[in-house]
C-alpha cells in the first residue's frame, strides 16, 4: 500500500510535466516584449530567436526524428528568404503572399533535390547536401542583376497586414511584428507537433530506431525520408522568408555551410531529441551570439567553445539535461 501511495503522486507529475513544460515555454514568449527590455534585451533579437529557432526545429524533423544529417538546410533558409524578398521587391507588397512564395521556392527545389539523394545514407548523404547549398549559394552570389549578388537583395520592406475590417501595422510597430512573428510560429510548430504525433511521425521514429527492421516491416522507407526532408525543407524555408521580412534583407550568408553548421549547433546543443530542444539552443545560441560579438570579433570561438562542453558533459542536450534532473 505505501508503495502505491507513494507511486502515485510521481506517476502524476510525469503526467504533468509535458503541460506545464508547454505552459512556461508559452508564458515566456507570450510576454517578451514586457520583460526583455528590463534585462537589455530588444524585441528584434526576440524575433531572431524565433525565425531560427523555428529553422532548427525544422531541421530536427530530419536529424531527430528521422535519424539523417544534412548539412546543407541553410539552402532552403536561404531560397525562403530570397523567395519573400523577389516577391516584395518584383510581385506584390503582400506579406502573406512573400511568406507563400519562399515556402514554395524553398519546398519545391526540396522536394526536387531530395528525389535524387534520398537512396544516400550517413555523411554521403550529408556531402550532397553541403554541395547543393553551396551550388544555391554560388547563384545567389553570381546573380548580381537579380539577386543582389554580393550586397544581398534590399530595395523591399514588409507591408502590412490588411484583414479586412483591420491593418495590423508590422513595419513600424515592432512589437506588433513580433506577436505576428510569434503566431506563424505558433501555427509552425503546432503543425509539426501534430505531424510527429501522428502515425507518419511514428513511422519516422522507427526509421531512426532501426531502418533495417523497419524496413523488413514493410515501410517504405525511401518514400518517408523523402517526406521528412520535403516537410523540413517547407518550414525552414518558411523560417528564411520570415528572416527576411525581420530585416527586409536578404544576402547569398543566408545560403552559406556556414549558416547550416550554425543550425546543427543550436539543434544538438538544445537537445536533438526534444521537440523543444532547438527552440532552447537557438535562445541560447542568439543571445551568447548578441552579447559576445559586442565585445569581439571572434565570437564564433566561445561558442564553438560552449557547443563542446555541452556536447561532452550534456550529451542529451540542454533541455534533456534539464528532463533528466526533473526526472531523478
Amino acid at each position: 500500500m505505501s508503495g502505491a501511495t507513494t507511486a502515485a503522486p510521481g506517476s502524476r507529475r510525469m503526467a504533468e510535466r509535458p503541460w506545464l513544460q508547454l505552459l512556461i515555454i508559452w508564458a515566456v514568449l507570450l510576454t517578451v516584449p514586457l520583460w526583455l527590455p528590463l534585462v537589455g534585451g530588444y524585441t528584434a533579437l526576440a524575433g531572431r530567436v524565433l525565425v531560427l529557432g523555428l529553422a532548427a526545429m525544422s531541421f530536427n524533423i530530419l536529424l531527430g526524428f528521422t535519424g539523417v544529417m544534412s548539412f546543407g538546410h541553410a539552402a532552403y533558409f536561404g531560397l525562403g528568404a530570397y523567395g519573400a524578398g523577389l516577391t516584395l521587391k518584383f510581385l506584390a507588397a503582400s506579406t502573406p503572399l512573400a511568406m507563400l512564395m519562399g515556402v514554395l521556392l524553398g519546398g519545391v527545389l526540396g522536394a526536387l533535390f531530395g528525389l535524387l539523394i534520398v537512396r544516400r545514407r550517413g555523411v554521403y548523404f550529408a556531402m550532397v547536401t553541403v554541395a547543393f547549398g553551396q551550388v544555391a549559394f554560388y547563384v545567389a552570389y553570381s546573380w548580381n542583376d537579380f539577386t543582389g549578388g554580393y550586397d544581398g537583395l534590399r530595395g523591399f520592406n514588409r507591408a502590412p497586414l490588411h484583414l479586412g475590417v483591420t491593418t495590423i501595422d508590422i513595419v513600424n510597430n515592432g512589437t506588433a511584428f513580433y506577436y505576428f512573428l510569434l503566431f506563424v510560429f505558433a501555427v509552425a510548430v503546432g503543425l509539426q507537433a501534430l505531424l510527429l504525433a501522428s502515425p507518419f511521425g511514428r513511422t519516422l521514429l522507427a526509421i531512426r530506431e532501426n531502418e533495417r527492421r523497419a524496413r523488413f516491416l514493410g515501410i517504405p522507407i525511401e518514400r518517408h525520408i523523402w517526406l521528412s526532408f520535403t516537410i523540413s525543407c517547407c518550414f525552414t524555408a518558411l523560417a528564411g522568408s520570415l528572416y527576411a521580412l525581420l530585416n527586409n534583407f536578404a544576402d547569398p550568408m543566408g545560403l552559406h555551410y556556414s549558416l547550416s553548421g550554425e543550425i546543427v549547433i543550436m539543434t544538438v546543443m538544445g537537445g536533438m531529441r526534444a521537440f523543444w530542444g532547438p527552440l532552447l539552443g537557438a535562445a541560447v545560441f542568439v543571445v551568447l551570439q548578441d552579447y559576445i560579438s559586442s565585445m569581439t570579433v571572434n565570437w564564433m570561438s566561445f561558442i564553438g567553445l560552449i557547443f563542446v562542453l555541452v556536447v561532452l558533459f550534456f550529451p542529451r542536450g540542454l533541455l534533456g539535461m534539464l528532463q533528466r534532473r526533473e526526472g531523478a
